[in-house]
């Protein structure tokens, strides 16, 4: 099946003159979003990458990726004002969803993604049509109550998801038909709410979100034990 990689590059709500972007700054002296095209070429080199990324971005990107050492063949498409408008603007570019094409959608926030858990990915949705990574939770966690107190629950019974979230392209656009709605967290539950079920596949504990400042730190000191 062909494979077809959106790894959003971020910048959506970006203002001129403002910050850059998270995925643009440097770890170890490398874009952040690169790691995770990197990752993909290396899972499988036929891999089609669609790269989005905020159109005041456009420009810092083409120069960040030709000075890449190596080739990077990609499509670059324009963000929306939200991540679920960046996705659309992706299947835009792919066209018509088929039964014959994998997507995967990966937030490049997340660079230590590697080639295993994305094989993972890809050879699940292959026979199930979706592929979800989640890792278990390790945190004890506490359900907050309407009165304003809380209780523990098991957290046995949770998941903590990542990405990237791999579906065929078919049923991935038809859960992006559907009316926007403020319980649409992820593609996943996009997917679910369009009637479909969701497979898991293993992820990686590594595969860390860089959210926060000192999560920058913690990104290098793992990249340097590869």
């Amino acid at each position: 099946m062909k494979k077809t990689a959106i790894i959003l590059a971020g910048g959506e709500g970006h203002r001129a003159g403002g910050d850059v972007p998270k995925q643009f700054r440097e770890l170890l002296g490398k874009p952040m979003y690169l790691y995770s095209m990197e990752a993909f070429l290396a899972a499988d080199p036929e891999t089609e990458l669609i790269l989005v990324c905020h159109p005041g971005m456009m420009d810092l990107l083409e120069v960040q990726t030709a000075e890449y050492p190596g080739e990077l063949s990609y499509t670059l498409v324009c963000g929306g004002r939200s991540r679920r408008e960046s996705v659309e603007h992706a299947l835009m570019e792919i066209g018509s969803g088929n039964a014959e094409r994998l997507v995967a959608v990966h937030d490049s926030a997340r660079p230590l993604i590697d080639a295993a858990t994305i094989l993972r990915g890809w050879e699940t949705a292959r026979h199930s049509g979706s592929a979800v990574p989640v890792v278990p939770v390790t945190d004890s966690l506490r359900h907050k109550m309407p009165d304003g107190g809380s209780r523990a629950v098991d957290r046995s019974q949770f998941m903590a998801v990542q990405t990237p979230q791999i579906f065929r392209a078919d049923i991935l656009a038809e859960a992006y038909r559907q009316p926007d709605s403020p319980a649409f967290t992820d593609d996943a539950s996009m997917v679910e709410a369009a009637g479909h079920s969701v497979t898991l596949y293993e992820g990686n504990p590594r595969n860390i979100k860089v959210t926060n400042p000192c999560d920058f730190a913690v990104a290098e000191a793992l990249l340097k034990l590869r």
